[in-house]
């Protein structure tokens, strides 16, 4: 069944290297995405950027806009950012209701941000908590509220850069072979990171492998991997 399906990053280029495969699979499969940033990050992530002579923080937004565009162009999703700035990303209360809008405007029926743990990056975590706690809002906690809510969409954490140190368990493997092309389109599109471009196309890889020999299908060569935080319902095993 098509699903509508919302990623939230702490920062614009997030998107690219742990969800561009199963953003555009799901749009392959008829379904809708949207890409939210919580900022560019303009400081600590445009290293390449900031190498450039007269370098200023409105070019180098300006140039993370325009690439996290073409690059879920290039998965088929929307793109925006909240513009909140980064190292730090801070997030007070009226920039955590301005995230649960943005999740109850879009009512995903699957939502994928970062996990809660990770030693290397400041942002992250606290994306997570705020997303997180937007959802819980958005959702109204699964009762009736006073105020308008979603169905509770699934929450699923998509793979850090180094997941051995950040609590990351693989629950979910996502076959995205028939849509490499496009996420490979979308990362280089990332000029201001070029250096992560290798690093995800190796780890699609190993997913891929971890993929086929969960399944058994010979046909897998490329994966994502993302770890489910709410239980799932079925009517079976």
């Amino acid at each position: 069944m098509p699903k509508r399906v919302q990623v939230i990053g702490a920062h614009s280029a997030d998107f690219v290297w742990r969800a561009g495969g199963a953003v555009a699979k799901a749009v392959a499969l008829g379904g809708v995405a949207e890409v939210i940033a919580l900022s560019y990050g303009e400081r600590g992530e445009s290293g390449e950027l900031w190498k450039q002579e007269g370098q200023t923080l409105e070019n180098v937004k300006r140039l993370r806009h325009a690439e996290a565009s073409a690059a879920a162009g290039h998965l088929g999703a929307s793109f925006r950012c909240l513009d909140f700035g980064d190292y730090p990303l801070q997030i007070d209360g009226e920039r955590l209701l301005a995230i649960a809008d943005v999740i109850r405007e879009f009512a995903p029926d699957v939502l994928i941000t970062h996990t809660s743990v990770d030693p290397f990056n400041p942002d992250h975590p606290v994306a997570f908590g705020a997303v997180d706690r937007a959802r819980s809002l958005a959702a109204g906690a699964g009762v009736p509220s006073a105020f308008g809510t979603i169905k509770p969409p699934q929450l699923f954490l998509f793979e850090p850069h180094q997941p051995e140190l950040c609590a990351f368990t693989p629950t979910v493997h996502v076959d995205i072979t028939s849509v490499w092309d496009q996420k490979v389109a979308a990362m280089a599109e990332m000029q201001a990171q070029q250096y992560l471009q290798t690093y995800y196309a190796q780890r699609g890889e190993q997913r891929g492998n971890h993929a086929r020999r969960a399944s058994g299908r010979s046909e897998v060569r490329y994966g994502e991997s993302f770890m489910r935080v709410l239980p799932q319902v079925v009517e079976e095993l």
